[in-house]
């Protein structure tokens, strides 16, 4: 491939099966898309909403102080080294998570709910039906201008039919991101899987050949494009050399934490114990392969759009690392016994912990005037306030990011309570350059989030 003068943001390195999307670079032409639409100048916008289950021990994750002068409490103090790079915001509600009418099945709203809005259909069968999520409206007005509209992660593989929470379907309490009120784009739990997705020109045929190459011959994906990169690493000054070399570097790292991974569950096969190809048997290896191809995701624009599911909700995963044996789920109902409240402390402040390095990755990375993280609005937190009382007001949420200079970050903002969660939904797709009327039971635009 010839490169010369302005190369286009979608460039990308090509070889046998393989498209290496490149990072933003000085010698790229400014975007065209929403980025200019939200006032920023310099890079694209980008949305991601992380999600974790069964609410949080609220105590220990609400500021007591609003405003710039508040401290972090303990299951936040993870986030310590990004608190100018986040706000807290208190009192957001996802009114239709509640019962309204329907009875029990709390958890399996709680996801359906999260990013629609809108009371999901209370069934077992075939006929679910919920609404729109955000991530998707998004996706909807940028997706044209990525190579994939959304990308939808997790950790946890789910059900799509059968009855998983008080008669709702699994795909309630499985799925985040609704393309339709009957469509749930399912999450994609194998690092192996989404690297070959992010990294193969689309063409499964000829992928699987290069695929098989590779494995044949442990060859990495940049062997295939190594012409196209030293032709175009010739072309750039010095500050754009280093930043393609970065990024270059990160998609090998990564690409060989999976590759150890696949080893390892060769080795567990032998062993007679059984996992999929490519997924880490650590918990926490596992969250951060899936950040950081997330993060690879937003850094070489093939995607603006993301979501990723830390544990489907309802999980009664153990922690047995944390020196917490128990189920989450189990310990979520925890009728005010402090031993238990400890225990789930452990549980968020270990969640918050990954969370902090999906910032430490995306702050890391140059970009434009600022880095990544300043051209991200990132939502994290759960459809559920305390899981014992298994409320879906005063949710836990916080908003990691700038908005590409539109947000202002470092604080933390109280709404009154039953405040619409979608409320602050609606303020982001303006920002993305996806404005609407309304999504789910909203009421107006988020007040406060530029200070």
């Amino acid at each position: 491939m010839s490169f010369g003068g302005m190369i286009s943001r979608r460039t990308a390195l090509r070889g046998l099966g393989t498209a290496v999307a490149l990072p933003l670079l000085d010698v790229m032409p400014l975007p065209r898309a929403t980025a200019a639409e939200a006032g920023a100048a310099s890079a694209p916008l980008r949305m991601a909403f992380v999600y974790v289950p069964n609410g949080v021990h609220m105590q220990d994750w609400t500021p007591k102080a609003e405003g710039e002068n508040f401290e972090l409490p303990s299951t936040l103090e993870p986030l310590g080294a990004f608190k100018n790079d986040l706000c807290v915001l208190t009192g957001l509600t996802q009114q239709k998570a509640f019962a309204n009418g329907d009875g029990g099945g709390d958890h399996a709203r709680a996801l359906a709910t999260f990013l629609t809005g809108r009371q999901a259909r209370k069934t077992a069968g075939a006929d679910i039906r919920i609404g729109v999520s955000v991530d998707q409206v998004a996706a909807e007005h940028v997706g044209r201008f990525t190579r994939f509209p959304s990308l939808e992660l997790g950790c946890d593989a789910g059900q799509q039919s059968g009855n998983c929470d008080s008669g709702y379907s699994c795909a309630y309490s499985s799925n985040i991101s609704w393309k339709s009120e009957s469509t749930p784009m399912a999450k994609e739990t194998n690092p192996r899987v989404v690297f070959e997705r992010l990294f193969t020109n689309g063409r499964p045929g000829e992928s699987a050949e290069a695929r098989a190459k590779r494995q044949r011959y442990n060859k990495s994906v940049l062997d295939f494009v190594r012409d196209d990169a030293q032709s175009l690493r010739g072309r750039l000054g010095i500050t754009d050399q280093r930043k393609f070399d970065e990024y270059l570097n990160a998609v090998r790292e990564l690409e060989v934490r999976i590759a150890r991974a696949d080893e390892a569950v060769t080795s567990e096969s032998a062993a007679g114990l059984a996992r999929p190809a490519g997924i880490p048997g650590d918990y926490a290896a596992h969250i951060r392969i899936m950040e950081d191809l997330l993060v690879l995701a937003f850094q070489g624009d093939v995607t603006r759009v993301s979501t990723m599911v830390f544990a489907n909700e309802g999980s009664n995963r153990s922690y047995p690392f944390i020196e917490v044996p128990e189920g989450h789920h189990d310990l979520s109902h925890h009728g005010n016994d402090e031993k238990k409240h400890e225990k789930i402390k452990k549980i968020n402040r270990f969640h918050v912990t990954q969370f902090s390095h999906l910032l430490e990755r995306l702050k890391g990375i140059k970009e434009g005037d600022g880095t990544l993280l300043d051209n991200c609005m990132i939502i994290y937190g759960s459809g559920i306030g305390d899981g014992n009382r298994h409320n879906h007001d005063d949710l836990p949420i916080l908003l990691a990011g700038r908005g590409a200079g539109t947000i202002r970050p470092g604080r933390h903002v109280v709404y009154p309570n039953n405040t619409p969660l979608c409320n602050l939904y609606l303020s982001m797709l303006d920002r993305m350059g996806a404005r609407c009327d309304s999504l789910g039971d909203s009421t107006a635009r988020l007040a406060n989030l530029d200070g």
